[in-house]
């Protein structure tokens, strides 16, 4: 079977060489309307050819991809952030079954065959700032709700945010408590938020995926403050540490170009892997907030001089990524075997290569992903970016015997009047059914607010008949 896949995915990218295909860049998610991101503001055109046009640096890249090291450095921020000090209030398990916050997790196999549908979950829904009520009891009603929506949608796996903005939905070594529940960055619930939703979800017989935003640390108003105990403010007046951040139009992010910080967000995944019963792990489509090749950003200088390297200042910026894409797979095998790690980048590849997201090595090569989840948010007849077009051209791109392919589908523009959109009323649905005849493995919606919504009510309610006949 797998030889006869290879095939037709040979056949299809022969066919993909015949026609070019124009890409805006990917559509702003409603969750972070707020947060600005603007290097891919400019439409770039797809690849006309099933392989990336890279030099023969990025060969040198790919082969020393199997190791995780390299420097780092940047220009510290001329912000000032003010600090809040950390609490750290006693901790109350969950009700559900719910495992000790700091014991080992029992590893639960993950069965590969199903077909995934997932719903993502992002940090706006576990927002707990404006509710009245912030206990625990109200958490997990907040939470019981997202689960039975899910899986009355359908679904099968949730993919939650528990890092969003350099924090943490549990008790953390290496990350200040998220704002989203207290209010206050560093100010824990006074409970684990992870262990509930872990356990929870398994009980409701789902997958638990957690998703993480490796770099970000500070985007917009969120947070407001940054935590005295958050890595940027422990490492900013360190003279061997104070470039290991650099801010980027008032955004605040991890500079991957030192092994030392690569090496402190690895650490920071494994201590969710170890201590929670985790089915996944997921980086999602925030990269480098700028182009890598662009020669003029001198954020990242110092570690680039740092590290001796001769290749180009792009490829050692791509490079940088693919040791940490690298490590984290590494270190999710060596730790659970069973639980899987997935990138759901841009669909446009174009817009992925300049964040330096090697998309290319990750669908072709091991070592990297267990699943790529492009997030393909067009529909149908879009004039530059047609779904069944992408959805084909990403499929050819995965030759890996191990990696799965999911289709991420923008159900938040299900309903609106917005690029084709509102021609129809059944897209999402006929994207599943596209996606299941080019044989992906499924499929991730994003996300969790538009499950139950008025604005998509005639989507879902195809989409449900689809999944549950």
């Amino acid at each position: 079977m797998k030889k006869w896949r290879k095939i037709a995915a040979a056949v299809l990218a022969a066919a993909m060489l015949c026609s070019s295909v124009a890409c805006s860049s990917a559509p702003q998610k409603l969750e972070d309307s707020l947060v600005t991101n603007d290097f891919v503001s400019s439409e770039i055109s797809v690849e006309n050819s099933s392989a990336p046009q890279l030099s023969s640096e990025l060969e040198e890249v790919s082969s020393a991809m199997n190791s995780s090291v390299s420097e780092k450095a940047v220009t510290e921020s001329s912000q000032t952030e003010s600090t809040v000090e950390t609490s750290k209030p006693e901790l109350v398990e969950g009700t559900v079954s719910s495992p000790s916050y700091n014991a080992p997790a029992t590893t639960t196999p993950v069965v590969q065959e199903q077909e995934m549908r997932a719903v993502w979950v992002p940090y706006l829904s576990l927002d707990m700032t404006k509710e009245a009520d912030k206990s625990y009891a109200a958490f997990q009603r907040k939470f019981n709700d997202i689960i039975a929506k899910a899986k009355n949608s359908g679904a099968n796996t949730l993919v939650v945010h528990v890092r969003s903005h350099g924090d943490a939905y549990y008790p953390s070594n290496y990350y200040p408590w998220t704002h989203f529940l207290s209010g206050t960055q560093g100010v824990g619930p006074g409970y684990d938020p992870l262990a509930y939703m872990v356990s929870a979800t398994h009980q409701a017989g789902m997958k638990f995926h957690a998703w993480f935003n490796p770099l970000r640390i500070k985007a917009g108003n969120y947070p407001p403050v940054v935590a005295s105990n958050s890595p940027y403010n422990q490492w900013k007046n360190d003279p061997v540490k104070s470039n290991w951040t650099f801010t980027k139009d008032g955004a605040i992010y991890m500079n991957p170009g030192y092994s030392q910080v690569r090496d402190y967000i690895v650490n920071g995944i494994k201590e969710v892997v170890q201590k929670y019963d985790v089915d996944g792990v997921q980086f999602d489509d925030y990269f480098y907030p700028f182009n890598v090749n662009s020669a003029d950003v001198t954020l990242d200088k110092a570690a680039y001089q740092q590290s001796g390297s001769t290749l180009s200042i792009g490829a050692w910026r791509t490079q940088n990524i693919n040791s940490l894409v690298a490590a984290v797979y590494k270190m999710v095998k060596e730790t659970k075997p069973n639980v899987v790690f997935g990138i759901s980048p841009q669909g446009n590849i174009a817009n992925d290569l300049n964040a330096g997201a090697d998309v290319y090595t990750w669908c072709s090569k091991p070592g990297y992903i267990d699943y790529i989840c492009p997030q393909i948010y067009w529909t149908y007849d879009h004039p530059t970016a047609p779904f069944e077009t992408l959805a084909k051209k990403w499929k050819s791109l995965v030759t890996a015997d191990h990696v799965k392919i999911y289709i991420g589908l923008a159900l938040y523009k299900a309903g609106t009047n917005s690029s084709g959109w509102e021609k129809a009323d059944n897209i999402i649905a006929r994207q599943i059914q596209t996606a299941r005849s080019l044989d992906c493995d499924g499929f991730m919606l994003y996300s969790w607010a538009y499950l139950d919504h008025p604005q998509t009510a005639k989507e879902m309610a195809n989409v449900k008949k689809l999944l549950n006949g």
